[in-house]
């Protein structure tokens, strides 16, 4: 018999400000990251005033983790020290493995009527994998396939699968799972999830409840739900249509020393990360530091 995951902590996305100035919602960060291994953040950037998203994120560097950008609107042009350069738009995803250190830059750009948006994920890689070549994992809106349910629901696969759909995102380390799931009024969606995953959902748009009934408080824009253990999570809608991302991984369990934009397992690791970028000698395959 299938365990129901049930809603275990909520929390509401708070305002900060990253980057050269962009301001965004953060669903999770630092402090709440313990609890959501092998994740370490993530980002709702959606905005309609470019003086909140355009002065972006100029060159900086990661090293030992992975970012996941997922578009809704505008776009996002990148470049990196590997001789990188591109844009995503609405519905892309780019998969980026920091891996042994990366520099790079993202410059959001609105669409026509001036929005932008979409989230980006923060993943941390285990030590056996902390100074792996860095990678990109670029996959245009076209190649994410859509399952469709009764009642008009659509789940979007990123990574990962929903029946015998698989996501065009693999070979992560941390096996995980990044599903859009959109739901009419008046719908129920059951999914199975790995026991022993970490499991949560960002509630994007509408309201609904995570249960088997709509007997629950509706969780709304903005809501981060974690679940407790089980193999199976349920959404239900009553009056209003509901948008959220599903996301699971595989804990990792070891130690987390991290600093800005770099995760490594050590206080010394993390010091001999700054100093290889102070002096040079950060980035260990590609072309080199584009500064």
């Amino acid at each position: 018999m299938s365990v129901l995951r049930k809603p275990r902590r909520v929390i509401r996305s708070q305002p900060v400000i990253e980057g050269a100035g962009v301001h965004l919602n953060r669903a999770f960060g630092h402090s709440e990251a313990p609890g959501f291994d092998p994740f370490l953040l993530l980002d709702d950037f959606r905005s309609s005033r470019a003086d909140h998203y355009l002065k972006g994120f100029p060159w900086h560097p990661h090293r030992g983790m992975e970012t996941i950008t997922y578009m809704l609107d505008g776009a996002v042009v990148h470049g990196d020290s590997m001789g990188n350069t591109g844009t995503i738009g609405p519905g892309d995803v780019q998969w980026m493995t920091a891996g042994s250190g990366i520099i790079h830059q993202e410059m959001p750009k609105g669409n026509a009527a001036g929005k932008m948006g979409g989230f980006q994920l923060w993943a941390n890689l285990p030590a056996t994998h902390k100074m792996m070549a860095p990678r990109y994992q670029e996959i245009p809106a076209h190649r994410i396939p859509d399952v469709l349910f009764d009642g008009g629901i659509r789940v979007r696969v990123v990574c990962g699968g929903v029946g015998d759909v698989k996501g065009p995102v693999t070979d992560i380390v941390i096996d995980p799972q990044y599903l859009d799931v959109s739901m009419p009024p008046h719908t129920r969606f059951s999914h199975f999830v790995n026991p022993g995953y970490t499991v949560f959902a960002y509630v994007v748009e509408g309201r609904g409840g995570f249960a088997e009934t709509v007997a629950t408080p509706p969780q709304e824009n903005g809501n981060v739900v974690v679940f407790e253990d089980g193999d199976r999570i349920a959404a239900t809608t009553a009056d209003d249509a509901f948008r959220f991302l599903l996301i699971s991984g595989k804990p990792i369990g070891e130690p987390v020393a991290w600093q800005g934009p770099i995760v490594m397992n050590t206080r010394e690791e993390l010091q001999l990360a700054f100093r290889e970028y102070r002096d040079g000698s950060f980035i260990k395959h590609g072309a080199g530091s584009p500064r």
